[in-house]
């Protein structure tokens, strides 16, 4: 989205209210139902301007351990400061400068979108899981095991072990 911040710039506002859906970034193995819901403001600061958004959005994908279907919302906040190019340049020269702190004004516009989604693949959990304490599947027949036990001997000998084993019977049988 194109936000228009002249009015901002010219100082006949003090605050920018931003309120729109943005299409969230296509993910693997992830759905999103429904576009992001983004809303903050820009606030002139005198030299620079502060945006502070947060975006909510839900998605559906697979828990990581059992494969059972999950469904959440992902709510992370996105702060920048926002610059036009000549600030920009002036910022740069800094030791401590760092680009992903600043958004750039053209002509007087702002477009966040493409920031916004990169955040919104940066803060998306690396691994989704139903529960905190999900116990996956059974190795051995692929039964989901927060439904209870399945019968499966889950233990089992090395089998570079096994001849220890049989001349450890050979000296109890003496």
């Amino acid at each position: 989205m194109l936000l228009d911040l002249r009015p901002l710039m010219r100082g006949e506002i003090s605050t920018l209210t931003v309120d729109y859906d943005l299409t969230p970034p296509p993910m693997e193995g992830v759905i999103f139902p429904e576009s992001a819901h983004v809303k903050g403001t820009i606030t002139d600061n005198t030299e620079f301007m502060c945006l502070t958004l947060q975006c909510d959005v839900p998605f559906i994908g697979e828990c990581a351990r059992c494969l059972a279907p999950v469904s959440h919302r992902l709510t992370f906040d996105f702060s920048r400061t926002v610059v036009d190019e000549k600030g920009l340049r002036m910022v740069s020269d800094t030791d401590d400068f760092d680009e992903d702190e600043y958004v750039t004004v053209v002509d007087g516009m702002l477009d966040i979108d493409e920031q916004l989604a990169e955040a919104l693949l940066l803060e998306f959990p690396s691994k989704l899981l139903c529960s905190e304490d999900c116990p996956g599947l059974c190795p051995k027949c692929g039964k989901p095991l927060a439904e209870g036990d399945c019968g499966c001997v889950t233990k089992e000998i090395d089998p570079r072990f096994e001849i220890l084993k049989k001349l450890l019977e050979k000296d109890e049988n003496m």
